[in-house]
C-alpha cells in the first residue's frame, strides 16, 4: 500500500490544482467539493459539524510525478506546513530545471538550482502555499 501526503490548503486547494497543473503537469484523479457530499444531518454526513463553502474542496488526489498526493481545504484557520520536504526526482537535468523554476513564482528560494557533490542538479523552494519541496536530479554511483 503506497504512502501519501495529506495537504490542507484552507481555502487556495482548487488554486494549488491550478498551479501544479501548469508547474509540474499534475492530473486531479480526484476530487469531491463539500457541496457534493451528503448533508451533514444525514446518516452518511461528515459529522465533524464544520463549515465549508460548497465549492470548497473536502477531498481531492493529485497525481504528480508518478505519486499521488491528496489535498483538501478541510481544515479550518491557518495553515502550517512544517515538519515534512516533498521531494521530486527525475534523471532528466533539464525536467528538473523546468520543475524547479516552475515552483518558485510566489515562493522563496531556500537552496539555488545547482550541481553538488551527489546530484548533477539539486534545489529547495519553498513555494507560493507555504509546502516545501526538494528537486533532485541524483548523480548515479560509478
Amino acid at each position: 500500500m503506497p504512502l501519501s501526503p495529506y495537504l490542507h490548503f484552507a481555502g487556495r486547494c482548487a488554486e494549488a490544482h491550478e498551479f501544479y497543473k501548469q508547474a509540474l503537469n499534475a492530473q486531479v484523479a480526484f476530487k469531491l467539493t463539500f457541496g457534493e457530499m451528503p448533508k451533514p444531518d444525514s446518516e452518511e454526513g461528515c459529522p465533524s459539524g464544520m463549515q465549508f463553502p460548497p465549492d470548497a474542496i473536502a477531498h481531492s488526489s493529485v497525481m504528480i510525478a508518478g505519486s499521488h498526493i491528496m489535498m483538501s481545504d478541510g481544515m479550518t484557520g491557518s495553515v502550517s506546513h512544517s515538519g515534512f520536504t516533498l521531494s521530486l526526482e527525475t534523471q532528466d537535468v533539464n525536467e528538473g530545471k523546468r520543475w524547479f523554476d516552475a515552483l518558485t513564482p510566489g515562493g522563496n528560494i531556500e537552496m539555488d538550482w545547482q550541481e553538488t557533490f551527489w546530484a548533477h542538479g539539486f534545489g529547495k523552494i519553498v513555494d507560493k502555499f507555504g509546502i516545501p519541496w526538494m528537486v533532485n536530479v541524483a548523480k548515479q554511483p560509478q
